[in-house]
């Protein structure tokens, strides 16, 4: 009987804390909107958001918390100490927009412009990166005035870069990692979130172990011989050796890892040869990604196009590189902390509104930080009302409903109480 009584007192206590802190964070909603609005007019590139991380900085020392800024260049780390000691949680919020020009309604949309690989481009938080920030704002806000509560210490991490680091710079999580960002003290679990303009307002989706998959970006290299374009026969033409790779590159997929086990991507996204119509070009050159949501699969992958691109250039007398970079690892919810949290999740959010799905193939720098402690990454519904079909991350239209925002305060909050307290 003792054994139940206990239990039930535990289930009081955790409610009591969800329905005390409800009220604050609901009183700090109206904030979380307007820093979301003024991040999203005013969005700085990766490593370069000078203004965004004063601005974080200064709240955090409002607030009391102790402030580290020009972490990994840019990023800025708050600890909070609670009354009592105990176990060490990092949360996370990303920081970076993207380079895109802005073209929707939104009142305050940005008209920012800047400079992206020696181009000159518009800037946009085009990811929602701007709503991760001010939601870890506000969940700081809430914590620190709820210290008493707090059993252990709560690290927050302000992360530049996720979206990569300038070509020649280094960044993000994994510069973070090395500059030490997880020590002194010592940090037992990090949580992140992402708001998805795919899911709905209210919802939650999260997966056990492998959630994002690993991302690499290559280069392909192709020498041939130059020729007027009359005359075909005195070239190797470099443009339809490159065709050649990239059907071939898809025959790995297809037909040579097994799909059954995880799914896989190649994609060439960029393809850059010639000057004009009548001339074949020496050279040419083509830049995609691979994303893997097995470390197997990766090797496997990695080795055949290292195999094949060569090959098939010499088959039609051209010379070919590849260059594969290192990129990001997948992203892996520990299974243990998963199943430690997933009572919290369906507790603030409902049971009903909280949908395990399968990986995506999308991916994500937050993975340097779970190679290193447990970690769980989930998504948080922001879809707006207005579009059936919403427009997807990183593009020029992508909205999202703030609406959604408060849950993402709430959900942070008590995910981090309960991880310290129980």
């Amino acid at each position: 009987m003792k054994k139940y009584t206990t239990l039930l007192f535990l289930l009081i206590t955790i409610t009591s804390f969800t329905q005390e802190l409800n009220k604050d964070c609901e009183n700090v909603e109206q904030k979380v909107i307007e820093w979301r609005r003024d991040f999203h007019q005013n969005p700085e590139l990766s490593n370069r958001e000078f203004k965004t991380a004063k601005k974080i900085a200064k709240h955090l020392k409002s607030l009391g918390i102790k402030t580290e800024e020009n972490v990994a260049k840019t990023g800025v780390v708050g600890i909070l100490k609670g009354n009592k000691p105990g176990k060490v949680i990092a949360l996370r919020a990303d920081i970076d927009a993207l380079p895109v020009v802005e073209r929707n309604d939104l009142a305050f949309k940005s008209t920012v412009k800047s400079t992206y690989s020696g181009k000159d481009v518009g800037v946009m938080h085009a990811c929602g990166h701007d709503t991760h920030i001010a939601i870890l704002m506000g969940v700081a806000e809430v914590l620190a005035k709820n210290k008493d509560k707090i059993k252990g210490t709560v690290k927050f991490i302000f992360q530049p870069a996720e979206e990569g680091a300038p070509e020649g710079e280094e960044g993000g999580a994994e510069l973070m990692v090395k500059e030490g960002v997880l020590k002194n003290p010592d940090v037992d679990a990090i949580f992140g979130l992402h708001i998805s303009s795919g899911l709905d307002v209210g919802k939650i989706s999260y997966k056990p172990g492998g959630i994002m998959a690993a991302s690499q970006s290559f280069k392909i290299k192709v020498k041939g011989k130059q020729s007027h374009g009359s005359r075909p026969w005195a070239s190797i033409d470099p443009i339809m050796v490159s065709a050649k790779i990239i059907d071939a590159l898809q025959t790995i997929i297809s037909r040579e890892v097994d799909l059954t086990n995880e799914g896989a991507v190649i994609t060439v996204g960029k393809i850059d040869a010639g000057v004009r119509s009548n001339i074949i070009p020496e050279s040419a050159e083509m830049i995609g990604t691979i994303r893997t949501l097995d470390y197997g699969m990766q090797k496997q992958i990695n080795d055949r196009m290292k195999e094949m691109v060569p090959a098939i250039a010499k088959s039609y007398r051209a010379v070919a590189t590849i260059d594969i970079e290192k990129g990001y690892p997948i992203t892996y919810n520990n299974i243990e902390l998963t199943k430690q949290v997933l009572p919290t999740l369906q507790n603030i959010a409902g049971k009903n509104n909280v949908k395990l799905i399968k990986a995506i193939t999308g991916a994500e720098d937050f993975s340097f930080f779970q190679k290193e402690v447990p970690g769980f990454y989930f998504f948080l519904g922001g879809k707006t009302i207005e579009n059936k079909n919403p427009y997807p991350h990183h593009t020029p239209d992508f909205k999202i409903d703030e609406r959604g925002m408060l849950l993402g305060v709430k959900m942070m909050t008590q995910l981090t109480l309960d991880f310290l307290n129980n």
